[in-house]
């Protein structure tokens, strides 16, 4: 038999689905993938009813149904604060998990470099490397997880093709400063460097902190690839509606790009989507508000336990110091966690690129009921795993 491709040898599968499977293994409270227990906005769901008979069952334009990219450009063109053309500049994708890897292959060569921050989502070193790029991490230090900006820059000296900013961002809930972006979008311009973003936590950012579109910037408009999804905001992650959303040159080859990979995505779904991208202003402000009462309960209960934890201004995760029980493998802590304790976590050291095993994030896009029952869970924490020597 001939060999397999060499590209995937340096990942495992996905942490964070692994832990969804070890959490439903053990009956844990599954607090590890991030996707709500709660039904998406009922008019969504009324308008899903009523579209599966109607004649919506075939592919749509592979880039994306005329009426969604429409609601689509109308909704980001208000809070991108600029206009975006629906036939031009937007590819509609399988998630954003779809547009990142897209984005990636629009904009990378093989033997290109691409900056990471650490930490990240898990996808991010598996995109670049599956397009053929190297990555370049740079740490993002705690508690605050603020970038040092020579180290950043020296990793622009490297003459990467791209940068990828989670912003809010996955693990740590930071969201970047204007001060911040703007400093990246000097060395984007200085180095001639692509910033790709994934911006799917874009409405779930909690007070004084604000979230501010890298598109939006001065003179980043053509060299930034947005990527997005429904699937936080509108609590559809199964939905897999995502979306790319750039200049026209950029988005005349993710068009390609995608064709090729997916196809389209699911044409009911999208039809039923336009309804929630038509909601108005007052839908996401009253998302921030639910999602910041989640937190406010959730990090109070851990406080309660005196649980050491990082303070997120926006997504909905958190991460725990898990340091005082002395475990090398944090994955191990985890199984033990969801096995002992009943609650499913993922094991920090699949977000960071430095040796980092004392962390595990929980989320919190849960009904409080179901936060109180992991909560309750946690209070026996100490007594079910015991410190290693």
């Amino acid at each position: 038999m001939p060999n397999l491709s060499s590209r995937t040898e340096t990942f495992t599968d996905s942490v964070i689905r692994r832990m969804t499977r070890i959490s439903m293994q053990y009956g844990a409270v599954n607090l590890s993938q991030g996707f709500p227990d709660f039904d998406p906005p009922k008019a969504l769901l009324d308008r899903l009813a009523a579209v599966s008979h109607e004649d919506f069952h075939q592919y749509s334009i592979t880039w994306g149904a005329q009426n969604f990219r429409e609601a689509l450009a109308e909704k980001q063109s208000r809070f991108m604060a600029r206009p975006i053309d629906p036939n031009r500049e937007i590819v509609v994708t399988c998630g954003s998990t779809e547009a990142m890897m897209a984005a990636m292959m629009t904009a990378v060569d093989p033997g290109d470099k691409v900056i990471v921050f650490s930490p990240f989502y898990e996808n991010y070193g598996a995109d670049a490397i599956l397009s053929g790029a190297e990555p370049i991490y740079v740490p993002l230090h705690p508690p605050a997880f603020n970038f040092d900006a020579d180290e950043l820059e020296n990793a622009f000296r490297q003459n990467p093709k791209a940068l990828i900013l989670c912003n809010p961002s996955n693990p740590c809930g930071k969201v970047f400063t204007e001060d911040e972006l703007r400093f990246i979008a000097t060395l984007a311009e200085r180095y001639d460097t692509f910033v790709i973003t994934d911006e799917v936590y874009e409405h779930i950012v909690y007070a004084p902190h604000k979230h501010t579109y890298f598109a939006s910037l001065p003179g980043m408009w053509e060299r930034t690839i947005s990527c997005s999804s429904l699937s936080k905001t509108y609590s559809i992650t199964g939905w897999r509606l995502g979306y790319i959303i750039a200049s026209p040159a950029i988005i005349e080859n993710a068009k390609k790009v995608h064709d090729f990979l997916t196809v389209g995505a699911a044409a009911p779904l999208q039809e039923a989507a336009v309804t929630g991208l038509r909601f108005g202003d007052d839908y996401y402000r009253e998302l921030a508000a639910v999602y910041t009462a989640k937190r406010d309960l959730f990090l109070r209960g851990l406080d309660d336990l005196r649980i050491a934890h990082t303070d997120p201004q926006g997504a909905y995760y958190v991460l725990l110091d898990v340091s005082e029980f002395g475990y090398a493998d944090d994955l191990e802590f985890c199984e033990v966690l969801a096995r002992d304790v009943g609650v499913g976590a993922v094991p920090g050291s699949s977000f960071f690129r430095e040796p980092v095993n004392h962390l595990i994030r929980l989320h919190f896009a849960k009904r409080d009921d179901t936060l109180f029952d992991a909560l309750n869970r946690l209070e026996s924490l100490r007594q079910k795993i015991k410190p290693r020597k």
